[in-house]
């Protein structure tokens, strides 16, 4: 595949220009895929450790997300380029209907790991978290993968950033209704403490509500979007009709790949080992820092849980907003934004180790937001900017080995620097922000092209 370097704006591709709403709609349903992702990584280290698990081994739980995504995406980009079944809606929807029903029998499996009889730290109760964690990543990953495709399969790259910004607004506004879930109901009087072993309700009861939302918002998208049949791809892609047909060998198209998919990729290593740390080790460097405790069956602890999802959410809205920010910036400065995004990310990462206020973190988490709207807008919009259409769907499964890989890898390495930095989650923060710095830095790397 080759590619055509230029410092000028990009050119359009035959794509037509798409109504507002038409965008809205192919990107609705992420809003509920985005739910299901943010309980699982806002509660599941609380899951976990409500149920048994040390701390020093939350990794090993941490992998499986990764691991699955890892997998999945490539599978679902490489035959979805090849699937046309019209009467199941084209070639992405029938993936995220299935994807989506899944996840939400897996959503109201998970909290209720504890609630089976297993008994506290049972080896029976952490592999039942286990694989039902799993089995959520990969039909979220099922559900989540066409929404990225949909948007370069129909999306022109006048309106690109434009639809990845919708994206990003729904993908962090499901974010929010889903990180303060069990916060909310908690205030409405639903228990969030529990018998020891046991998930509090204010947990499970938000998994079912995220579980139907996600339901909802994803038949929107499945019943309003129709999908373009492969001749008329073909044609507003300017590839012939059987481009897609044999599927690519994957250590081919890596081969060919532009260089802006490697360079991304390096930033996006750096990026997502930070976010990993803060997904495993936030509930509980709150409560340590904020709360003083380490007893994952105290009210001291609960209550910290149900702050990180505050925080998650003051992340999200902090994200939206500087989402919309980010989309002002012209295309020539798309470098700029992104790395100072990353540099404000590695202060927030840095501050959470040194603030023991349980206000102060919000602005801790405002910054972590900043850097979280960048990952969302700028990868996948320089990727798919340099992509033709050939084997679209298979280059953004590949591509997300970008984001699944670096948290295997964090993890991985956390049973090392875990008890090297002392065995106290707070500490892992400081890695955090200095990986993040790298990641900021490693941004002038790359090199922005555009496909003729």
């Amino acid at each position: 595949m080759d590619e055509k370097s230029t410092v000028t704006e990009p050119k359009t591709h035959g794509l037509p220009k798409l109504p507002a709403s038409t965008i809205w709609m192919i990107n609705f349903g992420f809003l509920g895929v985005q739910m299901a992702f943010t309980l699982q990584s806002s509660q599941m280290s609380r899951i976990f450790q409500t149920i048994g698990a040390d701390p020093n081994n939350l990794g090993w739980f941490f992998i499986l997300p990764p691991l699955a995504g890892l997998i999945v995406q490539p599978i679902i980009g490489y035959y979805s380029d090849r699937t046309w079944a019209p009467k199941l809606g084209g070639r992405r929807l029938p993936y995220l209907a299935l994807g989506t029903l899944i996840a939400i029998i897996v959503m109201c499996l998970l909290p209720n790991s504890g609630s089976f009889g297993f008994g506290f730290a049972s080896v029976t109760a952490l592999v039942f978290g286990a694989v039902t964690v799993a089995l959520l990543d990969v039909s979220s990953n099922i559900a989540m993968q066409p929404f990225k495709m949909m948007v370069g399969d129909m999306v022109n790259d006048d309106q690109k950033s434009y639809a990845y910004g919708i994206q990003s607004f729904l993908s962090n506004g499901g974010a929010v209704l889903a990180a303060i879930f069990p916060f909310l109901f908690t205030a409405t009087g639903i228990a969030n403490t529990a018998k020891k072993g046991v998930v509090p309700q204010s947990v499970v009861i938000s998994f079912y509500v995220g579980a139907a939302l996600l339901l909802i918002t994803s038949l929107f998208t499945i019943l309003r979007v129709h999908e373009y049949d492969p001749q008329t791809y073909a044609k507003y892609h300017g590839i012939s009709e059987d481009a897609n047909s044999t599927g690519g060998n994957w250590f081919s198209l890596l081969k060919k790949a532009p260089k802006v998919f490697w360079t991304v990729s390096l930033v996006q290593f750096f990026c997502w080992v930070a976010f990993q740390y803060l997904w495993t080790y936030s509930a509980g460097a709150i409560a340590d820092n904020v709360w003083n405790t380490t007893n994952a069956a105290s009210s001291g602890y609960q209550a910290a849980g149900n702050w990180y999802g505050v925080l998650s959410a003051v992340q999200s809205i902090a994200a939206v907003v500087w989402s919309y920010v980010l989309a002002k910036v012209p295309n020539n400065h798309h470098k700029l934004g992104y790395s100072l995004s990353l540099g404000i990310g590695a202060l927030g990462f840095l501050s959470i180790f040194f603030v023991h206020s349980q206000s102060l973190l919000i602005v801790s988490y405002v910054f972590v937001g900043m850097a979280w709207a960048a990952m969302n807008t700028y990868p996948l919009t320089m990727v798919t900017n340099a992509l033709n259409g050939e084997h679209m769907g298979t280059y953004l499964g590949l591509f997300n080995g970008s984001i699944c890989l670096p948290q295997i890898v964090a993890s991985l390495a956390s049973f090392a620097l875990f008890p090297l930095l002392g065995g106290l989650q707070a500490n892992m923060f400081i890695l955090a922000g200095i990986v993040m710095a790298l990641g900021a830095l490693s941004v002038g790397l790359i090199k922005e092209t555009y496909k003729e």
